[in-house]
């Protein structure tokens, strides 16, 4: 019996795979080792692999493509409802074929190596951002032990604490004032550490066509368009703006039954920092369509005072989700009447 589908549990040295035919009756199970891995693909008819979105899924996947075999990636989430049985690696094999082989099923984009790239930098940016936030309000707190209160923010602390460290009055010992000029140097760091990061971003963005048009999206700048296209590349997994929107998490979660429609607050899903970003950049959008005429603004501003500032960010957010779609596909993006300049992401 031919083989059709394989799902493949995949981990860091040792793999679960269980092959299985069209009609979902499985033919064989295998374990092998990562040095095992490549060869046993090269030397296996064409078929559908299947596996999880997880660290190292996308990587398999372009090695499995160049083989000529069909690669999809399943979220997690949708596999969990198959397992059967107690859970061991050949039981969640058997489960991501199984999940794979439903017509209504949802299936991840496989990322190139330029997108991963460019996630990786995103993600880079993000650290350094949540450590020095975490190094500042250190740094304020260990003061606060000394007796000196400084307010929050980083801009604070790296403008405040070489006042502290040349005051001699202050009360600090010879040890205090070395260690904290330690953390200013620390904190420097990642100032510089972050700007590099974020140059790099802003390269990327200006040669990749794919984020220039995106880019020209009123209220996406550098950083959500680069994001994007880390995240979905051209969008061709999702057939509308509708989907991709729903997908990023700016739609009203449901909890309906018995006819009865009950719509609650964002449903929050998929990528949280992708979905940080549209909302950051609808904010900026709402603020400065204050006094303008263009369809986008007007329509901006009366769901601001039907709904309030925070629900009109949000509704902002998912137009221009749905915008970005659009133009991920391969449009260009044409700005609404009377829009003068584009608001900063």
């Amino acid at each position: 019996m031919k083989i059709t589908t394989i799902g493949l549990d995949i981990a860091k040295n040792v793999f679960h795979m269980v092959e299985i035919s069209r009609s979902g009756r499985v033919l064989n199970r295998k374990m092998l080792r990562r040095a095992q891995l490549l060869a046993f693909f090269a030397n296996h008819d064409d078929c559908v692999v299947v596996m999880e979105t997880c660290s190292g899924a996308n990587h398999w996947a372009r090695q499995f493509t160049s083989m000529g075999h069909q690669v999809k990636l399943i979220s997690p989430k949708y596999v969990k409802p198959f397992l059967r049985g107690n859970k061991n690696d050949f039981n969640d094999a058997e489960a991501i074929a199984e999940a794979s082989q439903r017509d209504n099923m949802r299936f991840a984009p496989v990322k190139t190596v330029e997108q991963e790239d460019i996630q990786a930098l995103h993600r880079q940016r993000e650290r350094m951002k949540k450590s020095r936030l975490a190094l500042s309000n250190q740094i304020r707190g260990l003061l606060a032990e000394y007796g000196i209160v400084m307010n929050r923010g980083i801009a604070t602390a790296r403008r405040l604490l070489p006042e502290i460290l040349e005051d001699a009055q202050n009360g600090l010992s010879a040890m205090s004032r070395d260690m904290f000029a330690e953390l200013r140097d620390e904190l420097l760091d990642l100032d510089q550490r972050m700007t590099r990061c974020e140059r790099v971003i802003k390269a990327v963005n200006k040669s990749n066509p794919h984020c220039q048009r995106l880019d020209a999206i009123v209220g996406i700048g550098e950083l959500t368009a680069t994001a994007t296209y880390a995240a979905i590349g051209d969008g061709r997994e999702f057939k509308n703006g509708r989907h991709f929107s729903a997908w990023l998490g700016v739609v009203p979660a449901q909890h309906s039954s018995g006819g009865k429609t009950q719509l609650l607050g964002i449903s929050k899903r998929g990528n949280t920092y992708l979905r940080t970003c549209f909302i950051h950049g609808a904010r900026s959008v709402l603020l400065a369509s204050a006094g303008k005429t263009d369809a986008l603004s007007v329509w901006a501003q009366s769901v601001k005072a039907r709904r309030g500032h925070n629900k009109a960010c949000v509704a902002l957010a998912n137009k221009l989700a749905r915008i970005a779609w659009v133009v991920a596909s391969g449009k260009e993006y044409r700005a609404a009447v009377g829009v003068e300049t584009k608001a900063a992401a």
